[in-house]
């Protein structure tokens, strides 16, 4: 038997998030999303980047890579609705710079952000991945 909660159903809240998606405007160094949900109960968001970039030579958007959370809401148990901002993050790459260097400056980025997310880094040179969670402050 459900307890009654105003309309809060903790299966269903707790599966809500962000969407991730990710692009590489890089020629060398690529982009994809591996997981594409950042959920509020706590399942990462996951992309990987791969290969070594070509960097940016000058303005515009070639040679980035950008990774897109998208807006969101959820019901908390006291029937409050909380609305999630998205967050466009984008990162310049430098020639040369590896796929472990691309996803640490994401999680740099991240972890210092007043967004409500947290990030790991983890991988090699030319394959690495970043989990991306949501964390209420």
């Amino acid at each position: 038997m459900k307890k009654n909660t105003g309309g809060y159903d903790p299966d269903v809240e707790l599966a809500k998030g962000a969407e991730l998606t990710a692009s590489s405007y890089d020629k060398t160094q690529g982009a994809a999303v591996a997981a594409g949900k950042v959920t509020v109960g706590g399942k990462p968001g996951v992309a990987e980047i791969t290969g070594i970039a070509t960097g940016r030579a000058g303005g515009g958007i070639d040679g980035t890579i950008n990774l897109w959370l998208s807006i969101f809401r959820f019901k908390r148990p006291d029937g409050t609705v909380n609305h999630v901002a998205g967050w466009n993050i984008m990162l310049a790459l430098k020639a040369g710079q590896t796929a472990l260097e691309t996803v640490k400056g994401f999680e740099a980025y991240i972890n210092a952000g007043t967004r409500p997310y947290k990030a790991k880094a983890s991988g090699t040179k030319l394959a690495a991945k970043i989990e991306i969670t949501y964390t209420e402050k």
